[in-house]
């Protein structure tokens, strides 16, 4: 862990490195991935078996690596009662979120001679990736298959490693609750491959969302144009403002929220007390030895964690909009008064009982941010991520004879007659 004042000299530079710390690994595997993209598209079901089998310890045919209906049925015996009711409660709290965010097909008449428009229609076929390497995220099921749903996607295909054949029944239950329609026991960059291209037993979608592992992110880079990709994921990341208020034992926490998810997790926080930034130190070492994932949580920390002490908070505010961080935290007194100033970040979490785990799982907003610092111009996954718009436009006779010399002049400005002729011709 860095410990930072904004500053002293050289802190932007000692910054950088951490911002910018998924940067060369993602260019080191893209030689590998094209390769696994290639034989895929080439070979098939026969690449993916090859794969599957390599990557996930998973042997079988091409019909095995479907999830079953009994597959389902085991998934929802195995699961405890309350772990099945707490994510019930989880589909119905993002569905009623997300149905906030439709939009409907409309009409403009403004004009008696001239109607013009927009119309709205859901995707086909998308496919969600959902992670199943260090841990299983029945969460990241629902951020991804929910607001699909809502749009009203034709089909929903799903993609997660199983390896040695196991599938996490927490993730299987949550695919039902959330409307998935298919299930397939692969992962990995092949996995982005079969669904951008299609074999004989995986179906070419529209769209691919959901995260993954640096060979998932860079695979969805290369896929781009063949299929809609929502976001290219980095590492996860949390920043906390805070103004010395609140408690220092629950920002450790929440800082090591995300440092447990993998050792290029980043955790930063910065405060205008000193005092309190070493508190919160001393309670990350304490929280670090009692955590079940702590080899991966202590690696993050100790490399990419970060406690910085600014002058004031409109310092901190305006550093906090040039990362533009995919988790913001305002544990400060009043975080209403300092959220019209934030600018850039994936999602807020306003106060100090307003964690960010809270987001990850049930309070309704989507989880799957954007980071790295593309906050600045993405936005949280949404219902818009799974729909298309397309315009609508009609002229009258005499809508065309209104304003068509204009067009004709214009065409005529870019030297394209045979667009200035396909009016005037109309015009006589």
């Amino acid at each position: 862990m860095q410990f930072l004042d904004i500053r002293e000299e050289g802190f932007q530079a000692k910054f950088d490195a951490i911002v910018e710390r998924g940067e060369e690994s993602g260019r080191e595997v893209e030689g590998v991935v094209l390769d696994i993209i290639s034989a895929v598209r080439s070979r098939g079901d026969e690449a993916l078996l090859e794969y599957t089998r390599r990557f996930d310890r998973l042997e079988c045919a091409a019909a095995g690596l479907e999830v079953t209906q009994a597959d389902f049925d085991r998934a929802f015996a195995q699961v405890e009662p309350q772990d099945l009711a707490a994510l019930k409660l989880a589909v119905e709290r993002v569905a009623r979120f997300h149905e906030k965010q439709k939009q409907q097909s409309w009409i403009s008449t403004e004009e008696p001679d001239i109607m013009v428009g927009q119309k709205v229609t859901p995707l086909s076929k998308v496919g969600i990736y959902v992670p199943g390497g260090k841990a299983s995220y029945p969460s990241s099921v629902i951020m991804n298959a929910v607001p699909a749903k809502v749009a009203g996607v034709g089909e929903i295909v799903m993609v997660a490693p199983t390896p040695g054949g196991e599938a996490n029944p927490h993730v299987l239950v949550a695919a039902k609750l959330a409307g998935v329609d298919r299930v397939f026991r692969i992962g990995g960059a092949q996995a982005v491959a079969a669904l951008a291209y299609g074999t004989a037993t995986v179906p070419r979608v529209d769209k691919i969302t959901g995260p993954g592992n640096i060979y998932v992110a860079t695979a969805k880079k290369l896929v781009f144009g063949q299929v809609g990709i929502d976001m290219i994921a980095g590492p996860s990341e949390i920043l906390v403002i805070n103004d010395g208020s609140g408690n220092a034992a629950h920002i450790a926490a929440d800082l090591l929220s995300q440092a447990e998810h993998d050792e290029l997790a980043s955790s930063v926080l910065i405060t205008t007390s000193r005092t309190f930034a070493e508190a919160v130190a001393e309670e990350v070492e304490r929280q670090l030895k009692i955590l079940p994932r702590e080899g991966i949580a202590r690696k993050s920390w100790e490399s990419f964690g970060v406690i910085i002490v600014a002058g004031n908070l409109a310092e901190a505010i305006s550093f906090s909009n040039r990362i533009a961080p995919e988790h913001l935290e305002l544990a400060v007194e009043n975080p209403f008064e300092i959220l019209p100033l934030i600018t850039n970040a994936g999602a807020i979490f306003m106060g100090h009982y307003t964690p960010e785990a809270s987001g990850d799982y049930l309070a309704g907003p989507n989880h799957t941010l954007p980071t790295g610092g593309t906050a600045r111009f993405f936005s949280p996954l949404s219902v818009d991520d799974f729909v298309k718009k397309s315009s609508i436009i009609h002229f009258t006779q005499g809508g065309l004879q209104r304003v068509g010399n204009e067009i004709v002049r214009i065409a005529g400005l870019e030297g394209l007659d045979a667009h200035a002729r396909s009016v005037s011709l109309r015009l006589k």
